[in-house]
């Protein structure tokens, strides 16, 4: 919801304040830094007694005036967010924002507007009691940096599968260390291509290792076994917060969020009828609709006013970006043989709807470049069993099946001359280079284009799947584990790490394994005009 400003200060009573003013001890015993356990116990309760953030602090969908702020409370409270040019927090900007209670599993998250452009923006949440407005918890700091309306230098990472086939949080290994790899390099924001839990996959204890070894999990009730019920869909969000390098990345740097197949389960779509002995719940649908009230509670996704609970959408990040996120998973026909030679409910993966809104967007953006955020690839072949689960349907000809859709995208574009598009994706668990050339396309009337792979993020290690030549791409780079279910302590996590240089223009992209290092770049220049 929007957060409404407000010029009232926060009525926090400090832990400090609170114990001087009570008379419980003097100020000078404080400043001596003596406090007898009596105090400590009286201290301690007046913690309890103040609603805390449990998960730490999150922004998203950044833009430059706006931005989501998330947390999530201990107890039925109501969020307030104050925000500064620096952390001093001196003269901040007050917002009062929504209720946390039990109907959102006591996630709060608040819309804020008229923010500085293009400044660095340190943002503080607490939580206020109900009952009385006097008593406000400890605040957690997050930082943002809204779009400019210049052109300046931009870089945003992006990956996807979080602690997926039972790689979860490892301390022994430092947790999901990918995420730390990917804050180190202060991006302006980074995107979640999808697979943001795996509400299908439980996390064991103990992981077996190909060398004989043993990976050893922390572990939760909720992830104990597959996802049915509201409770332990969001538990699957709970888990992920657990590791310290998700938080730091959180607080940090503003998410970017989409959404896949398991943050419900592995392939499914709208109508499915499920045949796995594990659920007890078969329909689909209400998985599906349990999974995403979780995504939305739990990833800082501005609500969309059209649409309750709509993904797809734009975000953008000054005159250089503008970010187009696909949903390919709430609108598509079954899973089939994927050979149909013309466009019906059948052949659907973005849907009629979103398809005419991503052409019209695409021709209304001004920006140099427009990135698409698709949470699946396009030319990869990716099977759901003899069936088909991505676009591609593994023969090389003319346009059939969900390429239909595809194909009709392109044309537009080709025709509009809308320029400079890169396509983002994650889901194969490798990470890849791939141009799609129209001169080696069996359908040539479109421009060519760029599209790059990456992910896992603390997943199980696939891949390289076969490509579908029908729009022509060409493999620039390409790096997979040597085994399936490589676990992330082998050389098989990846991410990505785009840079839109203020000055030239250029977009340069690089993809990089789980400690940062680049194993592949390409400068893209923007075609004139």
């Amino acid at each position: 919801m929007d957060a409404k400003e407000t010029t009232e200060p926060v009525r926090s009573l400090d832990r400090r304040a609170f114990l001087t003013r009570s008379g419980v001890i003097g100020a000078g015993m404080l400043a001596a830094g003596v406090m007898p356990r009596a105090v400590r116990e009286v201290a301690a309760q007046v913690r309890r007694d103040r609603p805390a953030i449990t998960d730490g602090v999150a922004s998203g969908d950044v833009s430059a005036r706006r931005a989501v702020v998330w947390a999530r409370a201990d107890r039925p409270s109501r969020m307030l967010v104050e925000v500064s040019p620096t952390t001093s927090f001196r003269h901040p900007r007050r917002y009062l924002g929504p209720l946390a209670t039990e109907y959102t599993d006591f996630t709060a998250q608040a819309d804020l507007t008229g923010l500085p452009v293009g400044r660095d923006i340190f943002y503080r949440v607490r939580f206020q009691q109900l009952d009385n407005p006097a008593i406000v918890g400890e605040g957690v700091v997050g930082h943002l940096r809204t779009a400019p309306d210049e052109p300046r230098d931009v870089s945003f990472t992006w990956s996807g599968d979080t602690a997926g086939q039972g790689w979860g949080i490892n301390p022994e290994f430092g947790g999901m260390r990918i995420y730390e790899s990917m804050r180190a390099l202060r991006p302006d924001f980074f995107i979640h291509s999808g697979d943001t839990v795996y509400a299908d996959g439980p996390i064991p204890e103990m992981q077996p290792l190909p060398d004989g070894g043993v990976w050893r999990n922390v572990t939760t009730e909720e992830k104990s076994k597959v996802a049915e019920t509201l409770h332990e869909f969001r538990g699957n969000y709970r888990y992920n917060l657990l590791d310290g390098n998700v938080r730091a990345l959180n607080a940090e740097v503003p998410i970017f969020a989409q959404w896949d197949d398991h943050e419900t389960l592995n392939n499914w779509y709208p109508g499915e009828v499920l045949e796995d002995e594990r659920y007890r719940v078969r329909n689909v649908n209400l998985l599906a609709r349990r999974a995403k009230r979780a995504f939305h509670e739990y990833m800082p996704v501005r609500e969309i006013a059209a649409e309750y609970g709509r993904i797809y959408r734009k975000v953008s990040y000054g005159p250089l970006l503008d970010v187009f996120f696909l949903d390919m998973r709430t609108y598509r026909g079954p899973n089939t043989e994927n050979t149909q030679d013309q466009r019906s409910r059948l052949t659907a993966i973005l849907g009629r709807h979103q398809l005419r809104w991503l052409q019209h967007s695409l021709l209304a953006s001004r920006a140099t470049w427009k990135v698409i955020a698709s949470d699946m690839p396009l030319g990869l072949v990716v099977p759901d069993g003899d069936l088909f689960e991505a676009v591609a349907n593994d023969d090389e000809g003319a346009p059939l099946g969900r390429e239909l859709e595809l194909a009709s995208l392109l044309r537009f574009v080709a025709r509009w001359e809308v320029d400079n598009l890169v396509w983002l994706t994650a889901d194969v668990h490798y990470t890849a280079a791939h141009y799609y050339d129209p001169r080696k396309a069996a359908q040539p009337n479109f421009t060519g284009f760029w599209e790059f792979v990456s992910g896992p993020l603390n997943a199980g290690g696939f891949g390289p799947n076969e490509l579908d030549a029908t729009f022509g791409p060409q493999v620039r780079f390409a790096k997979a584990p040597e085994i399936p279910n490589a676990p992330p302590s082998s050389e098989s996590q990846f991410f990505g790490h785009v840079r839109i240089a203020g000055d030239s223009r250029v977009m340069t992209v690089d993809l990089k394994n789980l400690d940062g290092q680049t194993l592949y770049s390409v400068d893209l220049r923007p075609a004139a005009g």
